[in-house]
């Protein structure tokens, strides 16, 4: 019997999760990415969750200790760098390429294509045909779009549907540990730190190899103002000039300790977008992790949902011979899923997104801004947040 086949648009982690899980289950995988260069010199920190350690476990993947750094408390500081909040908070921070490389050593070389745009997809009696900008085609009998938040399969689908910026990014750094002052050092521990600035948030803590990476959301005054970011950039980085404002307003507005992490890094950012997929499957075509929802990074799981709508796609698949079928299952359990953590984003951002938005009517909730708060919801593991506990 001919093997089923699937084609996976995106060569990321929810992409290379749902490859590895197929191939497990006897299907013919093909996956296709865009990017030419090997993606392991992308990403930064990232949470965990014991589900996403679980779905690697299920494929063969050994975890020990340098799968991430288990931190015990969080810790929020004031701009003096007394501490204002603690919370006991046991978890495990990782790296997004911890997590990327042992997906991607599994699969055969010859079932990855790198530097291959897809453009398109026709049916063709039945039977899918994937088109690429260099001209060539491959054919299966599933489609799956990986390709996080400017999805090309989604535009396909849905072309109405465009990522909402939030007013607000996220400026990003990671510094070696070992540039820091030794008394520095042993004061950071290996704690889980924020600072919150009015209507602002930075967090900051450790990842693999002896770093620590750090996040801080701060608004932008319009579109316009983003647009000026992004020419400013060069490469991965921002420009010199930009980049020392950053510092000297880190200077005045946090902890010390942590405004030293942000003078010794080389910043860059991450413009905060929702999405939110009408559907999640059509026909043969399915959006999995940010090609069909894009919650904001406060959640604290993106590369989890990406594994768990993998996962679910493939239960799916597994428990009946019927694709549509199963496809309907997937759409139900996973859109609902998504639709959840686009909101939680949404209200746990919505006190940075406010100061950039006063004119918006914000009921007196959506600004509490308080430590005990966001401590103990930005993100929380997926057993302490109830509206999420579905499907897992």
């Amino acid at each position: 019997m001919q093997k089923q086949r699937a084609i996976v648009i995106g060569g990321s982690i929810g992409g290379l999760f749902a490859a590895n899980l197929l191939e497990r289950q006897g299907w013919r995988v093909q996956v296709y990415e865009r990017v030419a260069d090997d993606l392991a010199g992308r990403g930064a920190g990232i949470g965990t969750h014991d589900e996403l350690f679980a779905i690697m476990r299920e494929l063969g993947i050994a975890m020990d200790e340098s799968i991430g750094v288990r931190v015990a408390e969080r810790v929020c500081l004031d701009e003096r760098g007394a501490v204002i909040h603690r919370l006991a908070w046991p978890h495990v921070m990782s790296h997004w390429v911890r997590i990327y490389r042992p997906l991607r050593e599994r699969l055969a070389p010859d079932s990855y294509h790198a530097g291959r745009s897809f453009v398109e997809f026709t049916d063709d009696d039945g039977e899918l045909v994937a088109h690429f900008d260099d001209g060539s085609s491959a054919r299966a009998d599933l489609l799956i779009g990986a390709d996080g938040l400017r999805s090309t399969v989604r535009a396909c689908l849905f072309p109405d549907v465009q990522p909402l910026y939030a007013g607000y990014v996220g400026w990003r750094g990671i510094v070696e540990e070992s540039t820091l002052p030794p008394a520095l050092q042993e004061q950071l521990g290996n704690s889980y730190y924020f600072a919150l600035p009015p209507g602002e948030m930075l967090v900051c803590y450790p990842v693999p190899g002896r770093y620590w990476n750090y996040v801080w959301y701060r608004p932008t005054l319009d579109d316009a103002e983003l647009t000026d970011l992004a020419s400013d950039a060069t490469g991965p980085h921002v420009r010199p000039g930009l980049a020392a404002r950053l510092k000297a307003i880190a200077r005045s507005a946090l902890a010390p300790q942590l405004a030293e992490v942000v003078e010794r890094s080389q910043p860059f950012f991450q413009a905060i977008y929702d999405v939110e997929t009408p559907r999640i499957a059509a026909g043969r075509v399915v959006l999995l992790g940010d090609a069909a929802y894009v919650a904001r990074p406060h959640v604290g799981m993106g590369v989890t949902k990406a594994a768990l709508d993998a996962a679910s796609l493939c239960r799916s698949l597994e428990s009946t011979k019927d694709i549509d079928a199963a496809l309907a299952r997937y759409v139900r359990l996973r859109g609902e899923f998504g639709r959840r953590c686009v909101r939680r984003g949404r209200r746990l951002g919505a006190y940075i997104e406010a100061r950039a938005r006063p004119h918006l009517a914000w009921p007196p909730g959506a600004l509490d801004q308080s430590p005990e708060r966001l401590l103990r919801e930005i993100g929380a593991t997926l057993a302490e947040i109830p509206e999420l506990g579905i499907d897992l």
